[in-house]
This record gives C-alpha cells, structure tokens and sequence, in this order.
C-alpha cells in the first residue's frame, strides 16, 4: 500500500508529479525547503532555467557564480486529516481571518484549495496552498531584539544587495519599528475582535524582510482565544495561544520598550506567573512527547536560514 504523503518525513519532485491532482510533465521543479516539516510539506517552486544556472553558475568578467533559484511560489501541503468537507472550511476561515488583519503588509498571502487526494483507491480531503514566497531573515521574539542586533541582520542584507542597502541602519531601524508597530497592532485587534491568533512562536515563523518589514510566513497553527482561563491546546497538546500571545509581548516589548502591564486586556490574562509556569510544563511535555515519538524534523543548516 501507497504511504500516505501526509505521513512521510520529506516529499521530492517525483514525489509531487505522481499526486493525482499535479499535471506532469510540469513545467516547474519542485524543491523540498528546509522547513517543511512537523505540519506541513513545504516545497519550491522552481524555474528549470533558475535551477540550471544555480547548478552550472554563470560566468561573466570575474569569478563564475552560482545565484539560488528563487522560488516562484511555495507550494504548501497540509498533515491535517479533515473528517468532512465543514471541517476543512473552517481552517480556511481561520486563515481568511489572519488575512483579513495581516495582509498584504504583514503576512506572506496563500491561495488555499481542496482537492481529492487519491490514495489506493480511496478519496480524502487535502489541503494545500500556494504561497508568496518572502526573502528574509528569521526574527526570532525570544532572541535578542536591540539596535546592535537589527543593525548586524541590516549589514547581512545590505551585503547582499537589494531595499536594506538604499538606505543607511538608522532609517532601516526606524523601517522595522514601523513595521512591527503595524504588526503588533494589528495582531492585537485580531485576538480582541475576531478570538483568532496565529502561532508566532515557531522558529521561523516571522521574517525580517531586506526592506524592514515584519511578515509572517507560517499560518499552519491557528488558534481560537478564549479568556475563560482554559489554555487552550493545538491537535498535539502544544499551547499555541499561550504562547503565541508571549511572544507578542516581547516583539511588543524588544522593538517598542512596551512592557506588559497588569490592567492590558490581552497580557493581564495570558502573562501571569501561574499560567505562565504551567503554559511551560506544558510545553515541556509536548517537546518530551515529540522526541520520543521521533516527529521533531531535524533542524536546517546554519546557511539555509531564508525563505
């Protein structure tokens, strides 16, 4: 029996023209991304002749190059199993509802669609989506988020090129402080109004654009927000709310010195020390429960930190 695809640890071009609904011989090549992993297949999609010239290189009046193929698309195939049809549109109007908040400035858009995915002559329901590809650094909520840190990821990009070297660090932090302004906000009223938040804790997750945009680029894990007190779970135990509303706090706090506060609507119910300290066990049982079940992909290269 075919091994469903939702279950295998990593897909390869061959692997992508033989689902029933791809057409072959396809005039893209399909290239699996570092990040595709515990909720989603994540594959390039790639020009031929952008693939050709990063494996030949390209020769001109100095040394012989070879640029990366940058993707036309990400070509997104979802791990989640959908009971029935109903089920499946409500994950589609989680995202419509990010996307309402976050696009086009924060969020990399995605055409979602449903197909039969045909399996040993069974039909199911799969989700999948084409996405935006976004160039940029991870921004991490946990990692250091001061001037000397936005500066050194300025001089990177500048390096290479692009928006981040038009102008000098100074306008590029006040660029980023702009942006997460707009970010935060706008995530702020998504959680009050709509009871929605994405997961802003994944690694990666967020991206740090050469222009200072903040952009989020993984809308696998959606979560409902309740203020009843009830921490609320994903499908495999991990408290996405919960810790997607921390690290908002400290993007709030590292890019606009806004410190929590007792009386917020939002963090005086999420950031307390006993939710807080069981939100961590929490999490530490949904990591333990991880490595044992051997789910956890391993992690990218330290050169391959790019969408």
């Amino acid at each position: 029996m075919e091994r469903d695809i939702r279950e295998r640890v990593g897909l390869d071009h061959a692997d992508i023209l033989r689902l029933n609904f791809v057409r072959a011989p396809s005039r893209f090549v399909f290239r699996r991304h570092y990040r595709a992993g515990l909720r989603s297949h994540l594959m390039e999609v790639l020009r031929p002749e952008d693939l050709e010239r990063e494996r030949k290189g390209t020769a001109g009046d100095g040394p012989r190059t070879y640029p990366r193929a940058v993707p036309v698309k990400m070509l997104r195939i979802f791990r989640s199993r959908f009971p029935d049809p109903a089920a499946a549109r409500e994950e589609l109007m989680r995202e419509k509802i990010v996307e309402r908040f976050l696009a086009p400035d924060h969020m990399a858009r995605s055409e979602e669609f449903l197909v039969d995915y045909l399996r040993d002559r069974t039909r199911e329901i799969l989700l999948c989506g084409l996405q935006e590809y976004v160039k940029g650094e991870i921004l991490d909520p946990w990692g250091h988020l001061d001037r000397a840190c936005l500066e050194s990821l300025h001089r990177r990009m500048a390096s290479e090129g692009g928006p981040a070297g038009d102008r000098g660090p100074g306008y590029w932090f006040e660029a980023v402080r702009a942006s997460a302004e707009g970010f935060v906000d706008r995530t702020r009223r998504m959680i009050l109004e709509a009871g929605h938040v994405p997961d802003l804790a994944g690694v990666g997750n967020l991206l740090l654009t050469p222009a200072g945009g903040i952009r989020l680029v993984d809308i696998n894990n959606i979560s409902r927000v309740s203020f009843d007190g009830v921490i609320q779970v994903d499908d495999r135990g991990y408290p996405v709310c919960d810790k997607a509303i921390e690290a908002l706090s400290l993007l709030e706090a590292g890019l606009l010195g806004r410190r929590p506060r007792k009386e917020d609507p939002i963090y005086g119910v999420f950031l307390t020390p006993g939710r807080m300290s069981r939100v961590r066990e929490m999490e530490a049982e949904f990591h333990r429960a991880m490595a044992v079940g051997g789910a956890v992909p391993p992690p990218p290269p330290p050169d391959e930190r790019r969408w």
